[in-house]
């Protein structure tokens, strides 16, 4: 190995890592330091031409956030969900950070221009991109190493990297790691709220809506959705098999609602809660209309496939019922002074339960209120005039009309709730396996 000086400036590497302190004590997000970080130590004469970062996290949909920065392409980020069985590909285990892992260690250092046989097989690709030297880290980020990050550094320097190099790089990366510290706990929070109260509640929650009382009238198209049986299957099966069932119900219906730009409020029990919020006008009060029947008779359409799927497993089918409504809802903070939910409350979400009852006695998965036919026009099949529970006053109600054997039906557009492990979310498993 060259005992070659640098040619980066001590100055400016130390001016990075004052950058990096400083982020710490902002709401940088964690892109924004990672990419900061990389162009200003390149900026300071370190030959970087690859950096690869991950972070595990704690977050109820993803494992861990994955950077690749290199010097021609510039950043690229991924989020990494996480899986039923949460397996990870035995090509990992000979990898550089799985043997860092089982051996603890803190930093490894391989040069990638010999022409002996690589050590690990993503060498070969590192070598194929013309990279020289390599540097690997993991450093945790609590004691019990569940959350860290994991990262390389990478040069085509034809002398790799000087001990200097080196040495600015290990400076650099602890200060790194505070950051990226600070910035991951603080998406974390951002993440699980927007997880469990959804984007519209989440984000009102992180702008001071936190008090008991708080809150405001909205107007909103309702889908109340509930998965039948339930209680026999609570009884007949087991935990884990009546808990599939649940999760098989909520990402084919409930996910269908939300691929249609409605916002869960809550799941109880067996059953969902979601609202499209609009204007107190006929445009929005009609588009908002049209978005809540694309998600409940796409909702049909995937349970439908999912149904299929179940029989030919042996597995009995899931039934459901859909109710939609339209009204004004109270959106806010209700409960004790410590410990409170927020969600929609009034009449009109009552009634669109009592909607989604209706279900069975009609024996049609959707009904909706005169309220929600009216503002959403087309043609729909009068059911009745029914008292609703609770209510004094009938209401009309009505099912989508049926044309030709098939309701109507909308494009609306499948996110893809499963994925398989990528690299850089493996090497994260790996690291909180390993920790276990």
């Amino acid at each position: 190995m060259s005992d070659k000086s640098s040619a980066a400036s001590r100055v400016l590497v130390d001016r990075a890592t004052s950058w990096l302190l400083a982020q710490a004590l902002t709401d940088a997000d964690l892109e924004t330091i990672v990419r900061g970080c990389c162009e200003r130590l390149h900026g300071a004469g370190i030959p970087l031409a690859r950096v690869h970062l991950s972070f595990s996290v704690l977050h109820p949909l993803y494992r861990a956030l994955g950077f690749t920065w290199r010097r021609s392409e510039g950043l690229q980020v991924e989020a990494y969900r996480h899986t039923p069985d949460g397996k990870t590909n035995d090509r990992f285990k000979v990898s550089p950070y799985y043997h860092m892992l089982k051996h603890k260690l803190e930093h490894l250092r391989r040069r990638l221009d010999t022409d002996a046989k690589k050590e690990f097989p993503i060498f070969d690709d590192l070598h194929k991109e013309g990279l020289t030297d390599y540097l690997a880290f993991v450093i945790p980020f609590d004691a019990a190493k569940q959350q860290g990050m994991m990262g390389s550094w990478s040069t085509n320097s034809r002398d790799g990297f000087s001990d200097d190099e080196i040495e600015a790089l290990i400076s650099v990366q602890d200060r790194l790691a505070v950051a990226a510290k600070m910035a991951v706990r603080g998406d974390v929070a951002k993440s699980a709220l927007m997880t469990y109260l959804g984007p519209n509640a989440g984000q009102r929650v992180l702008s001071g809506q936190i008090k008991r009382g708080d809150g405001e009238t909205i107007r909103a198209a309702i889908v109340w959705g509930d998965l039948r049986n339930s209680t026999a299957m609570a009884e007949q099966l087991g935990r884990q098999v009546y808990i599939d069932n649940l999760n098989d119900f909520f990402d084919n219906v409930a996910g269908a609602v939300t691929d249609a730009g409605g916002e869960i409020l809550g799941f109880v029990g067996d059953g969902f809660l979601a609202i499209f919020p609009c204007e107190r006008n006929q445009k929005e009060s009609t588009e908002a209309c049209q978005m809540a029947l694309a998600g409940a008779q796409e909702a049909v359409i995937r349970m439908e496939e999912a149904n299929r799927e179940r029989v030919a497993k042996g597995e009995d089918r899931l039934g459901f019922g859909l109710g939609l409504h339209i009204g004004n809802v109270m959106f806010g903070n209700v409960g004790l002074a410590d410990r409170l939910a927020f969600s929609v409350f009034g009449s009109a979400v009552n009634e669109a339960t009592r909607l989604e009852q209706l279900t069975k006695k009609f024996g049609t998965p959707i009904i909706a209120s005169a309220a929600f036919k009216d503002y959403y026009g087309g043609d729909w099949d009068a059911l009745g005039n029914e008292v609703l529970r609770g209510s004094d006053s009938p209401m009309d109600v009505y099912r989508p009309a049926v044309k030709d054997g098939q309701t109507q039906s909308f494009t609306v557009m499948r996110r893809d709730r499963t994925r398989h492990l990528s690299d850089a979310e493996a090497v994260v498993v790996l690291h909180q396996d390993s920790a276990a």
